[in-house]
């Protein structure tokens, strides 16, 4: 099983961009899909997360701004990032709840998101 984050990239305050993480592999089901962020010499840190079926939760830092979607069709994870500030700046993880022969944690390869002043 792999996740494969898309999307990041350098964005001006007050902008928006949306990040996709697709999972593969030998895929049973998928419990929660949640998105992660890293800012330098920070913690990481749950900015959003969506479970199977469809309730979903924020950081208090992002709430009106980003949005969490899934499509389970495509085992596809997606974050709407919209009025971007520079401390959203970060490299965003994706992190899913898979069950192949066992549930377990899986982790994508992160993607950065730099936001300018």
């Amino acid at each position: 099983v792999q996740l494969q984050a898309s999307g990041g990239g350098l964005v001006q305050a007050g902008g928006s961009l949306r990040l996709s993480c697709a999972a593969s592999g030998n895929i049973f089901s998928i419990d929660a899909m949640n998105w992660y962020r890293q800012a330098p010499g920070k913690q990481r840190e749950l900015v959003a997360a969506i479970t199977s079926g469809g309730s979903t939760n924020y950081a208090d830092s992002v709430k009106g701004r980003f949005t969490i979607s899934r499509d389970n069709a495509k085992n596809t994870v997606y974050l709407q990032m919209n009025y971007l500030k520079p401390e959203d700046t970060a490299v965003y993880y994706c992190n899913a709840f898979i069950r192949s022969s066992q549930l377990r944690s899986y982790w994508g390869r992160g993607t950065l998101v730099t936001v300018s002043s």
